[in-house]
């Protein structure tokens, strides 16, 4: 009789007993990441000041209900409108998937409600056919593609009274002066902080921009920033290490 085929059943019982831990564990990961909360990094310039290139943020996903899109890895099943839908306030700084490419996620700042008519007129924002009050708060430092252009920063207040900060190089840059926009019934109009350097709501999907935003492609509201690291500085270059890090920024909420 062969004696030798228990040993291969009972290596694959312990593996999988040693394998059940670390599968449970990435269960409750992948279920806290689509349903609580999941985290992401800030690659482009677009939401500065606000958000810098390198922030690593919280979204929060139970903020406006789950979509599709909510699940980190597409595992959310094909269907329209939202879950527990909470409708987003004007103001919040928003993740959410990129109309004409929903493998991309941006974020941006929500301008416009449905219904809303949004339109810049000599750099300066129109809702409802109202000028958004602003004031100069002092000179910024704008990078643009690596080369510093001297910008001017401004305290923005919206409609509902939320306050935010945005940069502008001129007002008379690209998309100061544009026509109305009519925002349809669920979706969203969606501006970057850096008013001169963001590919945003202002930009037609079929030119390469974002577009409205429908309500099924909203995934987070940015809540919370766990670090922010200058992605110029390379890891290695453990010597500036101290300037990468902008410990100001660990742990601040996101306005």
């Amino acid at each position: 009789m062969d004696q030798s085929s228990p040993a291969p059943k009972h290596r694959l019982v312990g593996w999988a007993q040693q394998l059940k831990p670390t599968l449970l564990a990435l269960g409750l990961v992948l279920v806290v990441r689509t349903v609580v909360a999941e985290p992401y990094t800030v690659p482009s310039p677009s939401m500065v000041p606000t958000l810098l290139v390198g922030d690593e943020l919280i979204g929060s996903k139970f903020a406006y209900g789950y979509s599709k899109y909510s699940s980190p890895i597409g595992l959310m099943p094909d269907f329209s409108g939202r879950l527990f839908d909470k409708p987003p306030e004007r103001g919040d700084v928003i993740v959410f998937r990129l109309p004409r490419d929903p493998s991309t996620t941006y974020v941006k700042r929500l301008i416009g409600l449905p219904g809303d008519r949004i339109q810049m007129r000599a750099g300066r924002l129109y809702i409802n056919e109202a000028v958004v009050p602003r004031r100069a708060i002092g000179s910024f430092a704008n990078d643009v593609g690596g080369h510093i252009i001297p910008s001017t920063l401004y305290m923005e207040t919206l409609p509902n009274g939320r306050e935010h900060e945005i940069v502008e190089i001129s007002d008379a840059d690209h998309y100061d002066n544009t026509p109305i926009y009519v925002v349809p019934s669920k979706h969203y109009f969606m501006m970057g902080d850096n008013r001169d350097n963001s590919l945003d709501s202002r930009v037609a999907e079929m030119e390469g921009g974002v577009g409205y935003v429908p309500e099924e492609n909203l995934v987070a509201r940015a809540d919370l920033l766990l670090l922010s690291r200058d992605p110029a500085v390379t890891w290695f270059d453990v010597t500036h290490w101290s300037h990468a890090f902008r410990l100001a920024r660990v742990f601040s909420h996101v306005d």
